[in-house]
């Protein structure tokens, strides 16, 4: 369901005129010519001129094959030594940092995220660190959750689901890429293949970390249709993808139209797929912090607002005030600084004139243009930093229109006439990723209680005096929500061991011999596996009969 859109796409009448001048795909373990039935280029964001190897649109025959080797390479993971999984993991990370440089410039040129600090000091770090994280849980094997009763013979425990096709994102070239990020890394730590459908946006960096990853199946010995890697479908073949009796389960991070669709076939067909779609992440700044420390909360959700010129799936694009002289204030002087701030430059012409359509139907239903509102006349993408007002009646007249997300460098503050209106508010915001309360611990006490309240069930994370955009990788994190912000409350993308369990099946074993169990399920378990025996959680000891 995500196309190339937002490429150069030309179509193809000859495949194999296409397949001898296009990037090859990894398939079984080979880099071969694509099966094509179109390509695309993709795009410098900063000055809006196609680069110039063209990648290929991927037909059906290409999705079959993989699909073909990644369920025999599924099969073959089931006997593999959780430790050589590990070894990957660990391999795959430093073979990414050994080519930082290189990864960070072409992520660079089709992005126009900055080298340094966001990509090399920030990004790239945090995809390894997902990558050991994980190797570690695979080799801890915790995420297995073995559970033991002696009583009545029955064991359980997760195990693989089978191959998981993964939708990589416009914004994380690094983190959330479909072949090395958040995602990949918990398929792989649960000893499942990956199909990675990379973003459009970014082919090369995709192209690029594959082959890394290649080089590390082949030098750890994992089978070698563990990973695979197409460019870009047709979006219907996306959607038959997904609905594949062989694909265990699908990951999708991009619009909710898109995820919406995927998900639709997935669940007609009766297969797993994890979403991660829009959010507008609202922030409610009380009204006793905000006469204390005004000035500070005003810089503090301008640097966020525009970090990455706004292209963050935790980016703040909703403000809820108390209506009075510190917030008629407080509004101004984030319009003036978000004026005088430079404009960064957005991913594509697509997500410009999207932001455009986005600010355009907000202010269509009644919101105050303070500052913006204009595409920038110039050869990048780029957008004029936006800033929108709303009273509480008018959010409250159009609660849907005003929670569209306006992916970018714009926000919407809602000022509320009392606090019985603002929790009104609260009551009627949809599921999100994140919400923020700015309060006072002695003046908001009260307030704060009855607002967090009505956020709490409604976010994935609830931050206090932060704003949301950073997104640790610790063990704690949630990065889900209710819907839209994620197809199902009870999962996370980030935070291993719990981001693996959406790539796992609960397998039981009742009355089955000692010797024919899995290893975890033995009463003489790998030394270090946790097990639940008969309602007390133990840890295995070292012995005879460790594998």
């Amino acid at each position: 369901a995500d196309s190339a859109a937002d490429t150069s796409a030309i179509n193809a009448s000859e495949s194999a005129f296409f397949s001898s001048r296009t990037r090859p795909v990894l398939i079984d373990g080979v880099w071969r010519p694509a099966e094509v039935q179109g390509t695309f280029t993709a795009c410098n964001p900063q000055t809006g001129a196609a680069l110039p190897d063209p990648f290929p649109i991927s037909a059906w025959a290409d999705c079959e094959a993989a699909l073909v080797a990644a369920k025999r390479a599924a099969a073959d993971l089931r006997a593999v030594n959780p430790e050589k999984i590990a070894d990957f993991l660990d391999a795959f990370a430093s073979a990414i940092e050994a080519q930082a440089e290189k990864l960070c410039i072409l992520a660079h040129t089709e992005t126009a995220l900055a080298i340094q600090p966001r990509l090399a000091a920030g990004e790239l770090p945090r995809t390894t660190g997902q990558l050991r994280s994980a190797a570690h849980a695979a080799r801890q094997g915790a995420w297995r959750r073995p559970v033991i009763d002696t009583k009545n013979n029955i064991r359980s425990q997760f195990a693989p689901i089978g191959p998981v096709c993964i939708f990589g994102p416009n914004n994380f070239p690094f983190a959330f890429n479909a072949v090395c990020g958040g995602d990949f890394a918990a398929a792989i730590a649960a000893g499942n293949p990956v199909i990675a459908k990379a973003h459009p946006l970014h082919p090369a960096t995709s192209q690029a970390l594959a082959e890394l990853a290649h080089d590390c199946l082949v030098h750890t010995g994992l089978p070698r249709a563990t990973v695979a890697l197409m460019y870009a479908t047709l979006p219907l073949d996306g959607l038959r993808l997904v609905s594949d009796p062989r694909i265990g389960a699908s990951a999708f991070t991009g619009s909710r139209k898109a995820g919406l669709q995927l998900k639709a076939a997935a669940d007609a067909a009766g297969k797993p797929i994890y979403l991660e779609m829009s959010s507008i992440n609202p922030v409610v700044v009380l009204p006793g912090l905000l006469s204390h420390r005004r000035a500070d909360i005003g810089r503090e959700y301008v640097s966020s607002v525009l970090l990455g010129s706004g292209q963050f799936c935790t980016n703040p694009g909703l403000v809820l005030l108390l209506k009075n002289a510190d917030s008629d204030a407080f509004i101004a002087e984030v319009s003036a600084a978000l004026s005088a701030a430079p404009v960064g430059t957005l991913f594509s012409a697509g997500v410009r004139d999207e932001l455009a359509s986005a600010v355009k139907q907000l202010i269509d239903a009644g919101a105050a243009l303070m500052t913006g509102g204009r595409i920038m006349p110039e050869a990048r993408f780029a957008f004029e930093n936006t800033l929108l007002v709303i009273s509480g009646s008018q959010f409250l007249r159009h609660p849907d229109i005003f929670q569209r997300e306006a992916f970018g460098n714009a926000c919407l503050m809602v000022q509320a006439d009392d606090i019985a209106q603002l929790l009104a508010i609260c009551g009627m915001l949809e599921g999100n990723l994140t919400g923020t309360i700015y309060a006072d611990d002695v003046d908001d006490v009260s307030l704060y209680d009855l607002v967090s309240d009505l956020l709490r069930p409604r976010v994935g994370r609830l931050l206090y005096n932060k704003m949301p955009t950073g997104v640790a990788v610790s063990p704690a994190m949630n990065h889900g929500g209710p819907f839209p912000a994620s197809g199902h409350a009870h999962f996370t993308s980030v935070g291993i061991p719990a981001a693996i369990e959406r790539f796992t099946r609960l397998e039981c074993f009742d009355n089955v011999p000692r010797h024919r169990l899995p290893p975890a399920l033995r009463d003489t378990a790998p030394a270090g596996y946790w097990q639940c025996v008969d309602g007390q959680w133990r840890q295995s000891l070292p012995n005879a009969d460790s594998v």
